[in-house]
């Protein structure tokens, strides 16, 4: 019973030591993540070839909006649990694990149903052509029809973090990319499955991880865990979890929009091969805001308890060490985009043009770089204290206000590259606008006392 007095900790342990303790296992958690999505590309890029990395890219909206509904319901009720534990209201936050369970089950079926139905006019309509979407239709098949176990692994993934067991969701997250890597070569090369066996291999060791994360929730010595009578869908709960993950939603939601405004323009000035430069850039880019998102995982349960507690000196000192900490890793990202791109695009491919074209992206697309993991931290923040307004504007403000324009004037002018260049201008604005709201509502704590 002892893993019950856990939460506690986020009221009275040093902070510094607080973020380390959930931060560095998530961080090590997303930073697996990101890396089996690499995996997939890598061994796609040098097995199938060029024209199926294009074919992979064309997933990406889907593979967001699916993201999006799977944050919609776990990140929501995972920032709600934090809360739940912090005033001590433990009978809700036993009710929050029951629904997160039903809720995604929901959502994944709902979406892969409608998903599946109108496919390939999506992937058309995403930027494909007769060369890229019959590798992107094999792909997608199959991850959609795993779809839902996606989004429970997902949920229960996001509840056991808040449940002060940031160790064992690192755990769930590394196991997923060990399995995956192990059976991608399996299922590509061995039984010849090509670029549906890479979907394969990631369904297999995500339902793997699932049923550990199911086992640990069904342990009757943990704080939260299932048991009768929480699996019934209450409206507050329900009303309250997709409050707080609108955000999250609503950003990845933006994401997938961006990237297919992204796509359509590089198909209309650069064709299939910028649309592969592009995925190579988004799978580099990717491995950095994860490492971001895992600084903004382990913030969020120390920045909700400690907000539910009232203890506003606490919020404060840990979101401005988180911003230290994802500052520095953006800068470090922006340092190996502008010094060696050539190097790590080559990983990827061996196609010269495609390296070519990439590497250029990617010095474009990171040159304000590192001022996105402040941005990205005061997005947090305020979904973190349970202000998704906030939060919201934060996240439209960087992929739709200002990105979405941007594409679509820029190009008309730089061509191609008006596409790339489109990413930093969006960063810059919404950074600013972030610094004057995170500014404002520090004076509002600090005046609090």
């Amino acid at each position: 019973m002892t893993e019950q007095k856990v939460p506690t900790a986020l009221g009275t342990e040093p902070i510094r030591k607080l973020l380390m303790q959930y931060a560095v296992p998530a961080i090590i958690a997303m930073t697996a993540s990101s890396l089996y999505n690499m995996v997939d590309s890598i061994f796609i890029g040098h097995g199938v070839g060029p024209m199926a990395i294009s074919g992979l890219a064309l997933t990406f909206p889907l593979m967001n909006l699916g993201a999006a509904f799977g944050s919609l319901v776990g990140v929501g009720a995972s920032t709600l649990v934090s809360v739940k534990l912090g005033q001590k209201d433990y009978n809700t936050a036993q009710r929050v694990l029951g629904n997160v369970l039903v809720l995604n089950i929901i959502l994944g079926v709902l979406f892969t149903v409608l998903v599946l139905a109108f496919l390939d006019p999506i992937l058309y309509f995403f930027g494909g052509s007769d060369e890229t979407v019959p590798y992107a239709r094999d792909y997608m098949e199959v991850i959609l029809l795993g779809n839902c176990v996606t989004h429970m692994y997902l949920g229960l993934n996001a509840v056991l973090r808040s449940a002060g067991h940031p160790q064992k969701a690192m755990y769930a997250t590394v196991a997923t990319v060990v399995i995956n890597t192990i059976l991608d070569p399996v299922f590509i090369y061995g039984l010849d499955m090509g670029i549906r066996g890479a979907a394969v291999a990631t369904v297999i060791a995500q339902a793997i991880a699932l049923m550990w994360q199911l086992k640990l929730f069904s342990n009757k010595n943990e704080l939260l865990h299932f048991h009768k009578g929480i699996f019934r869908l209450r409206r507050k709960i329900v009303f309250d979890s997709l409050a707080i993950g609108m955000s999250p939603f609503l950003m990845n939601t933006a994401a997938c929009l961006i990237v297919i405004v992204f796509n359509q323009g590089l198909q209309r000035y650069g064709g299939d091969l910028a649309i592969g430069a592009f995925g190579i850039v988004n799978r580099l880019e990717f491995i950095i805001v994860m490492i971001v998102m895992g600084f903004n995982q382990g913030m969020q349960p120390i920045a909700g308890y400690n907000y539910g507690a009232r203890l506003f000196d606490r919020v404060l000192r840990v979101t401005k060490l988180t911003i230290f900490c994802a500052t520095s890793v953006t800068t470090f990202g922006f340092l190996v985009a502008l010094l060696i791109p050539e190097v790590v695009v080559g990983i990827f491919t061996t196609d010269e043009e495609l390296i070519a074209l990439s590497s250029k992206g990617l010095r474009i697309s990171l040159i304000l770089f590192p001022i996105v993991g402040f941005q990205m931290v005061t997005s947090n923040f305020f979904q973190s204290i349970g202000k998704p307004g906030k939060s919201i504007l934060l996240s439209l403000s960087r992929q739709l206000l200002v990105l979405l324009p941007c594409l679509l004037i820029l190009p008309r002018f730089f061509g191609v590259w008006g596409v790339w260049y489109s990413k930093p201008v969006s960063d810059c604005v919404s950074s600013l606008v972030a610094a004057f709201m995170l500014i404002h509502h520090f004076r509002r704590f600090k005046s609090a006392g």
